[in-house]
C-alpha cells in the first residue's frame, strides 16, 4: 500500500471489527466555537479518609479494606453481573429475544496512594498491577461458567469514573461480548484465508511504515492504528502471537508495564493534564474452543481533542451512520511521539 493518504475525505477500513471510519482532515481548519471546559486539577492527597477505596477505610457495604501496599482486588459491591440468577430465556421470538447472565464483577485498586496513576508509577508497581490482571483472568476464567473475561480501566471524571483513586474493573461474563465476538470472528476468517494471524500481519506492516508507531520495546509495540476513532486512540500489541495476559511470561510482563507506562506519560504531556481515557484488553475467549488466531492488544480510547478543556463527542453522525474523525491517526501518532517520557510534574 502506497504511504500517500488522502488529504480531504475518505473511509478507513478497521478489519477487527469489519467497521468503517470516516476521515475528514480539511475540518481542522474549522475555528471552534464549542463547549470549552476548565481542566481539571489534580491535587489529590496521598490518602483519603473518604474515599472508599483507600487501605482501611470502610466501603459502602460495611466491609474494611486491609492495609494493602501493592494492589487490592475484591467483588464490586455494586456488580452489573452476579455469578448466581434466575434462569430465563426466550429465544424463540424474532423480535423479543431475552436470556438470563451469570458473571463476576471485580474491582482492582492499582495503589494504596490515592494520588497515583499509571504514568506516575514505578514500572514495578505497574508490573504488579499486571500480575493482578493475569491472575484474575486466569482464575475467573477458569470458572465452567465464564466465556469471556474484560479487563478495562475508567480513568477521569470525564469518562464516567467514579471514585479517583487508581483502579480499574474486571467483568467476566458467561456470554462474549459483541465486540470481542466480533474480533475473535475476523481473526478466525483472516488466519483461515491468509495462514497468518491478522493483528501479526498488520503489526509487520507497521513497522515497515513507521509513521503510526509511538513506541515500542522487544516485547510489545504501541500505535494509533490506521482505523482509529478516536483522537489519540492508541493500540498496544504484543510482539509474540500470544492469547491472553496469562500466557505472557515474566519478560513480556515486564515489557508491558514498561510501554504502559510511557505510553500514559506521553499522553499526560499532550495537554499537561491527568490524561482522561477509557481502556481495555483483549484476550482470547475462555470457553474452551481453538483461539490460535487470536494475539493479545489493549486499546486506548480517549476522549481530548485540542486541549485539556475541549473533548470530542461522538454524537449526530457517529451515532446515527459511522464514526467520524478530523485529526488522521498520522497526525496523532506524531504528536503523541514528539513528547517526553519525562512526566511533566516530575
Amino acid at each position: 500500500m502506497s504511504t500517500k493518504l488522502p488529504e480531504g475525505p475518505h473511509r478507513r477500513y478497521n478489519p477487527l471489527l469489519a467497521e468503517w471510519v470516516l476521515c475528514s482532515p480539511h475540518r481542522l481548519k474549522r475555528p471552534w466555537q464549542g463547549q470549552v471546559d476548565e481542566p481539571q486539577k489534580d491535587d489529590r492527597p496521598a490518602y483519603d479518609p473518604t474515599c472508599y477505596l483507600c487501605p482501611g477505610n470502610t466501603r459502602a457495604n460495611g466491609e474494611v479494606n486491609p492495609p494493602f501496599a501493592e494492589t487490592f482486588a475484591f467483588t464490586n459491591d455494586f456488580a452489573a453481573l452476579m455469578p448466581e440468577g434466575e434462569s430465563i430465556a426466550f429465544a424463540n421470538d424474532a423480535l423479543f429475544q431475552v436470556e438470563s447472565q451469570r458473571g463476576v464483577c471485580r474491582v482492582i485498586c492499582f495503589s494504596p496512594r490515592h494520588d497515583l496513576t499509571i504514568p506516575r508509577m514505578e514500572t514495578s508497581a505497574v508490573r504488579a498491577v499486571i500480575d493482578t490482571w493475569a491472575h484474575e483472568v486466569q482464575d475467573l476464567g477458569a470458572k465452567d461458567f465464564i466465556r469471556y473475561v474484560q479487563v478495562f480501566e475508567n480513568k477521569g471524571a470525564i469518562m464516567g469514573c467514579s471514585n479517583p483513586h487508581p483502579h480499574c474493573q474486571v467483568w467476566a461474563s458467561e456470554h462474549i461480548p459483541e465486540k470481542p465476538r466480533k474480533k475473535r470472528d475476523t481473526q478466525r476468517a483472516y488466519l483461515a484465508k491468509f495462514g497468518n494471524d491478522l493483528l501479526g500481519d498488520y503489526l509487520e506492516r507497521e513497522r515497515a511504515l513507521g509513521e503510526r508507531i509511538i513506541c515500542e520495546n522487544e516485547h510489545f509495540t504501541a500505535l494509533v492504528p490506521f482505523w482509529a476513532v478516536w483522537p489519540f486512540e492508541v493500540t498496544l500489541i504484543a510482539r509474540r502471537r500470544v492469547p491472553d495476559l496469562p500466557s505472557l511470561t515474566n519478560e513480556e510482563r515486564d515489557g508491558l508495564a514498561d510501554l504502559m507506562r510511557r505510553v500514559c506519560v506521553r499522553y499526560d504531556n499532550l495537554f499537561s493534564c491527568s490524561f482522561p481515557y477509557s481502556m481495555g484488553f483483549y484476550g482470547a475467549p475462555t470457553d474452551g474452543e481453538d483461539h490460535g488466531s487470536w494475539r493479545l492488544h489493549a486499546e486506548y480510547y480517549p476522549p481530548l481533542v485540542r486541549s485539556a478543556s475541549v473533548k470530542k463527542f461522538q454524537v449526530g453522525y457517529e451515532m446515527t451512520a459511522d464514526p467520524q474523525r478530523d485529526l488522521t491517526a498520522e497526525q496523532a501518532a506524531a504528536r503523541i511521539r514528539d513528547m517526553s517520557e519525562v512526566h511533566y510534574l516530575f
